[in-house]
């Protein structure tokens, strides 16, 4: 099993302790995980090919996890492209960052952490739930 791991490009480098927390959760369930934006540099005349690679790359994993602590326009849109593809869709934000409706509003499991070690938890948690349940309960 793989999850993206969908988070703003312009985040990266100040969510990396949130994102090294959600990688060590999922890896301990034997979880994959793939970080867009990890892999990729597109510049800003590739959005069509930006686009068609995050779509190719959300069609292989079978969870998308959204960290919305920040809010990013892309990140909603992967949600949006995950779940209509039935994918399994976490929200995760830090409980003192603003709210997504929108992102929330199509996600299976909600995450509310206060920081890395409650977000390790609570993450586990849902990973396991995940895993118990058949494939179409998610879409």
């Amino acid at each position: 099993m793989t999850a993206y791991i969908s988070v703003s490009f312009s985040n990266r480098q100040s969510a990396d302790q949130v994102l090294t927390a959600i990688t060590a959760a999922l890896n301990e369930l034997s979880i994959a995980t793939f970080i867009f934006v990890d892999h990729y540099q597109f510049d800003a005349t590739q959005e069509q090919q930006m686009m068609q690679q995050a779509m190719a790359d959300i069609d292989r994993c079978d969870i998308l996890v959204a960290e919305t602590s920040r809010k990013a326009i892309g990140i909603g849109i992967e949600a949006g492209y995950a779940k209509a593809k039935g994918k399994a869709i976490i929200y995760l934000r830090q409980k003192n960052a603003e709210h997504s409706t929108t992102v929330a509003g199509i996600s299976n499991f909600q995450v509310v952490y206060d920081d890395t070690n409650d977000l390790k938890r609570q993450l586990a948690e849902v990973a396991r739930k995940i895993l118990q349940q058949p494939k179409e309960v998610m879409e």
